[in-house]
């Protein structure tokens, strides 16, 4: 994984070579500092001529500008570098998720691919700035501690090289090895806990109506408690590793000064240099201070990557041809035969054998009970969902021929949880065609029946709609969503249970509407309501995947069968009953 991570930051490899290399400037200032201040102590303690001191004086002065400075730099060249390699990998996420849905990660919640596009890849940046700047830094500055303190004293530069692994290898695997557990617990509880908190605000309205809210509030607080108390325990492991550092740190110090004073009593060491030889490992161990925590932040980052290249490595659902054809000239015919389709290998078929012919203008209308199959012939059409058999084509040409982007130029849908942006009614529809004029976005609205509501609005198509569409009722939301499909102007087009979730009237209502704006145009009617489809050219009725029956709705409903059933029982039953 970390490899991985690695390979993926090689664009901004240099940006980070300049980090490493100003981070050995900043932390190598401070042990020169240290070290020049302390021969200037202990030098100018014996009153020579001021003179003598000036190199060392201008030398602590510029250790200490310099300190500052290459820290400043560091910090900016090293954010940077690691900001473009977020950047680039949120996108290779988005874009992978974009890929997968609505079909490709079936088992996974909305909160917890938020998790993986937010908090998974911000723990990125941890690889980069606590884990590998300071790491490499570490190495070289303390290896020139070491180096410096052994040409004064070799017996000092042991000490010092002892105490430093101690500090910067034994203490971070120690804390690594203490904190596997704790970090992958507190990554997994973070992604439930933002998973549960999404699910119970996205369903807040239903939990506060039918009782449910403390129940669900009950549980974020428990997930909450689980994840403070693990996040406990992983600052519990870097505390004892920043002891042992700051253990091994004064080991350094009393070590340095064991071995110094009898090297100064046999002359082997300048008296001067003595405190050099001892305050040394203080600057030194500034650079492995940290290293202990980095190896905790290294399991993080070990995790989230498990997780976000759950998301990278998962396989398309939908894979482009390597050189596709090009969408043929309208108009279009598309064509079904024989379709087979499941959404994961193991599932049984979604869809078995499968025939449909729509042709320029022709409208048809799939009904069925829930489970029948009618999403996931959608999901075909549009290209979420390869087929297992069978074919599907577009004037004679096997839809796999072209890129899924393609199909969808020709195919469009109006889902039944078509989505409204917090935005205005004008924004909403816009987005299917930002380049439309006034007139064109009226047209489509005027088609949709919502042409009047908004011209008596105080705002107009200036009235935002709210989070959700939540400002506006369920058949105003579908409207908007079929106004959208119509100023897009698809040749082909998909209304996937456009009444779902509405009152009977609502939903007869803008099932009646949906035809008649799109009179003349290709459309399939995937719908669950049967009034008003004496109107289309063909229904076809699914059952447990299959087609169960076929015909006008005059033939239907004059034969026994499933849809003389739900004609039946939708036109008999009680309103209280719906």
């Amino acid at each position: 994984m970390i490899l991985r991570l690695l390979t993926l930051a090689r664009p901004a490899r240099w940006r980070l070579g300049l980090a490493v290399l100003f981070g050995v400037l900043a932390l190598g200032s401070g042990v020169g500092l240290m070290a020049t201040s302390a021969w200037l102590i202990s030098r100018a303690a014996q009153h020579p001529p001021v003179l003598l001191l000036m190199v060392a004086i201008v030398a602590v002065r510029a250790f200490g500008i310099g300190r500052g400075v290459f820290r400043y730099v560091e910090r900016l060249v090293g954010h940077d570098a690691t900001f473009r390699v977020l950047a680039d990998l949120r996108a290779r996420v988005y874009e992978r998720l974009e890929r997968l849905a609505p079909g490709g990660l079936p088992s996974v919640r909305d909160g917890d691919l938020l998790n993986r596009l937010v908090a998974d890849v911000d723990a990125v940046q941890d690889l980069f700035l606590r884990v590998l700047l300071p790491c490499t830094v570490a190495a070289v500055v303390g290896g020139a501690s070491v180096g410096l303190a052994w040409t004064l004293l070799p017996s000092a530069g042991a000490v010092l090289l002892c105490t430093l692994l101690l500090a910067g290898v034994v203490a971070p695997w120690l804390s690594a090895r203490t904190a596997r557990r704790a970090e992958h617990r507190t990554t997994d509880l973070r992604a439930s806990l933002t998973a549960h908190v999404v699910d119970t605000l996205q369903g807040a309205p239903e939990l506060i109506a039918y009782g449910a809210a403390p129940s669900h509030l009950a549980e974020a607080t428990r997930l909450d408690r689980d994840f403070t108390r693990a996040s406990a325990r992983s600052a519990t492991t870097a505390g004892a590793g920043a002891a042992l550092s700051a253990l091994a740190g004064g080991l350094a110090v009393w070590g340095s000064l064991a071995v110094g004073v009898p090297a100064v009593r046999s002359g082997a060491l300048d008296g001067v240099l003595l405190a050099v030889v001892v305050l040394l490992p203080l600057a030194a161990f500034e650079v492995v201070a940290g290293l202990p925590l980095a190896a905790q932040y290294l399991e993080r980052v070990r995790r989230s990557a498990t997780r976000m290249f759950t998301v990278l490595d998962t396989p398309e659902p939908i894979k482009d041809p390597v050189r596709p054809a090009s969408l043929p000239a309208p108009p279009y015919t598309l064509k079904v035969e024989n379709l087979q389709a499941h959404w994961t290998p193991k599932a049984p078929l979604a869809l078995d054998d499968i025939s449909l012919d729509l042709t320029p203008g022709r409208r048809c209308a799939i009904v069925g009970p829930s489970g029948s199959g009618k999403t996931t012939l959608t999901a075909v059409l549009l290209r979420f969902l390869e087929p297992s058999s069978g074919r599907t084509t577009l004037n004679g040409t096997d839809l796999n021929a072209f890129t899924a982007d393609d199909v969808r130029r020709v195919v469009g849908l109006c889902a039944q949880d078509a989505h409204l942006f917090d935005s205005t009614i004008g924004e909403n529809v816009r987005l299917a065609r930002p380049t439309a004029t006034e007139g064109e976005l009226r047209e489509a609205l005027r088609r949709a029946r919502l042409l009047d509501w908004i011209d008596a609005l105080p705002q107009g198509l200036d009235t935002r709609v709210g989070e959700h569409g939540a400002q506006v009722s369920g058949g105003q939301r579908q409207r908007i969503a079929l106004a959208r499909a119509l100023l897009a102007d698809f040749p082909i087009l998909l209304l996937d249970e456009p009444a779902e979730h509405l009152d009977i009237a609502t939903a007869d209502a803008l099932t009646a509407d949906l035809l008649t704006a799109t009179e003349g145009r290709t459309t399939l009617l995937v719908t669950h309501r049967l009034t008003g489809l004496d109107a289309v050219d063909e229904i076809i009725v699914l059952d447990k995947g299959h087609v169960a029956d076929r015909g006008t709705h005059t033939e239907l409903t004059s034969r026994p069968g499933l849809y003389k059933s739900l004609w039946h029982h939708e036109t008999t039953a009680e309103p209280s009953t719906i």
